[in-house]
């Protein structure tokens, strides 16, 4: 967890940055949907390494795919404590259940 708090700090660092200086000041001048859409792309890009059995692009796209996300909670403002706080809210509740209680 530690390497994913230092990169949310440097996130929330750069974010306001000069937008040609930064990817994450340009993502974040592009706004939510820019932020977004780039998540999207990194998810296909981990399902398709991971179909293909290449297990370091799987590494790779994984890592892209969690900087993005991020990018995207910071620029809504939403520290990555919380999302870790729900992980652990639902801790030792099967899956199944947790699912079917949100549809209610």
């Amino acid at each position: 967890m530690e390497t994913l708090t230092r990169l949310e700090a440097t996130i929330a660092a750069r974010r306001d940055a000069a937008p040609e200086t930064s990817y994450v000041a340009q993502l974040n001048a592009g706004g939510v949907p820019l932020i977004a859409r780039k998540l999207g792309e990194e998810a296909v890009e981990a399902v398709v390494a991971a179909l293909a059995l290449d297990r370091g692009a799987l590494v790779g796209e994984a890592a892209d795919l969690l900087f993005h996300l991020l990018v995207l909670l910071g620029a809504k403002e939403i520290p990555l404590a919380e999302v870790l706080a729900e992980l652990d809210r639902r801790e030792g509740v099967s899956g199944l259940q947790e699912k079917a209680a949100r549809t209610r």
